[in-house]
């Protein structure tokens, strides 16, 4: 029953698409009479009629078209699954668009992209750098990347990097002059390298945590940037004081060009995460993609 149920749901759907049996029976490979008994089958079975047929047209009835608007679309998702695993047998490819900010780009992404796009010569990635949230529906992105408190609760989050901690940095000559901070109270005694929000124009208050406790810092300074490659060379050049990603700043203090305080109130926090609509069949090169980028521990 089952079987015979599905091959007639089939039918039954290429008709109400086509609305008509000669399209209908031509693109399934049968003849019309087999179809049209497919379908009456079909509605002894279900004790309901599911198409109006008249002379010169056909059209689904009320529980036809209730039909159509349920099982379409898992249909439509079946097709798509089988279309998935036939690329499977060929060179994947494809276009895929990403949206990330400007840390994300640099720390995550380009790395593996690196070694991804060389192996896989078919596959175009196209990258916007922005800081923004932007939606990735409207904008018609195939995913982002933002940090995991940043991801919409209705989205697909794949974590893609580690945790990581933000890092007060000064260069020597900036702490020999002005001294160092001991809490970040003190920075509004400092100057500091702002950040200009991208998405509500105004300027990011530092933020900092110690022992469950939270806290916000607004600071002042001759320069603000909305990038953070040129807060990080303010703060080399002696500028003032940057609040960064740790992990952007390694080299300067490895070699000692920039020294880091206030450690104790900078906690860990989660990385990154690519993030996409929903759970919806792909293509196998946004698959290779996802996979490549996931996060091993």
């Amino acid at each position: 029953m089952l079987k015979e149920n599905f091959n007639d749901l089939i039918s039954f759907l290429v008709v109400a698409r086509e609305r008509s049996f000669t399209k209908a029976a031509a693109r399934l490979g049968v003849s019309q009479s087999a179809l049209s008994h497919a379908i009456r089958g079909l509605e002894e079975r279900l004790e309901l009629r599911l198409l109006t047929r008249t002379t010169r047209s056909v059209a689904p009835t009320e529980a036809g078209e209730k039909l159509v608007e349920s099982l379409g679309p898992r249909f439509a998702e079946i097709e798509s699954e089988l279309v998935a695993l036939s690329e499977m047998r060929e060179r994947p490819a494809g276009n895929i668009r990403i949206t990330a900010g400007e840390h994300a780009v640099d720390s995550v992404l380009w790395p593996v992209l690196k070694s991804f796009l060389s192996d896989y010569d078919d596959i175009k990635v196209e990258i916007t750098v922005d800081n923004t949230l932007t939606d990735i529906v409207s904008e018609r992105f195939d995913a982002g990347i933002r940090l995991g408190e940043q991801v919409a609760k209705d989205m697909i989050a794949v974590r893609i990097g580690p945790d990581f901690s933000m890092a007060v940095v000064g260069a020597p000559a900036y702490f020999e002059k002005y001294g160092i901070p001991q809490t970040p109270q003190d920075l509004q005694n400092h100057s500091c390298i702002n950040m200009r929000l991208p998405t509500m124009g105004g300027l990011y208050a530092w933020e900092f945590e110690r022992d469950g406790r939270e806290l916000r810092v607004r600071v002042d300074g001759q320069l603000t940037f909305n990038s953070l490659r040129q807060r990080v060379d303010a703060a080399v050049t002696g500028f003032g004081l940057a609040y960064v990603p740790d992990d952007s700043v390694s080299e300067e203090l490895a070699d000692g060009r920039l020294i880091r305080v206030l450690t104790e109130w900078c906690e860990p926090f989660p990385g990154y995460y690519l993030y996409y609509p929903s759970r919806k069949q792909h293509t196998t090169a946004f698959a290779l993609f996802v996979e490549a980028l996931r996060f091993k521990r």
